[in-house]
């Protein structure tokens, strides 16, 4: 279990260094635009909030989280991990897509698509309803997206990786150089 954590762990560490970093850096490029100048046009959503999520920010965190993993079978143990420069950029997509939806969650949209009430309806839902859900992001209008973000830091730092300090990335990044070499 261990060894699966560190390897988790590891590909976190990995997709967001590879998002932020590449072999031959790059000059960085400047924006020329003014803080909080508008786009050129009306930023207008398209899909909803769980077809956004079902449909673009989950298959491609998909990249990142079945980067790495051991099976055991009764032939051994089977591991799976980034090898080739294409399985390096598999997890590159997945870590510029996900930082750059977030974004695209920030935008005003509905919750679900028109007539979608499948997971939040009847006595027994497991989740809210669209309404229900809208209701409650207007009685708190903080960033709902920066509550998000820290709930789920919060979660993975207690449960995924809590045993991370600056030592425990002083030696991933070790070992990501030599797996680099």
């Amino acid at each position: 279990m261990k060894v699966a954590g560190t390897r988790v762990g590891l590909v976190l560490l990995s997709a967001t260094m590879a998002a932020c970093s590449s072999p031959a850096p790059a000059p960085p490029q400047t924006i020329n635009a003014p803080q909080g100048a508008a786009l050129w046009g009306d930023v207008k959503p398209v899909v909803s909030v769980r077809e956004l999520m079902k449909y673009m920010i989950d298959p491609l965190a998909d990249n990142i989280f079945n980067a790495v993993s051991s099976t055991v079978t009764e032939h051994g143990t089977v591991d799976v991990e980034p090898r080739t420069e294409e399985d390096w950029n598999k997890i590159r997509v997945g870590a510029i897509s996900l930082a750059e939806g977030a974004d695209l969650l920030k935008i005003r949209r509905p919750f679900a698509a028109p007539g979608d009430e499948s997971h939040g309806a009847g006595p027994d839902a497991v989740e809210l309803s669209p309404a229900e859900i809208a209701r409650k992001v207007e009685r708190d209008p903080v960033d709902v997206g920066e509550n998000l973000d820290n709930a789920c830091e919060a979660c993975h730092r207690s449960y995924w990786y809590p045993g991370e300090g600056a030592e425990f990335h002083q030696k991933l990044r070790r070992r990501l150089e030599d797996l680099r070499k």
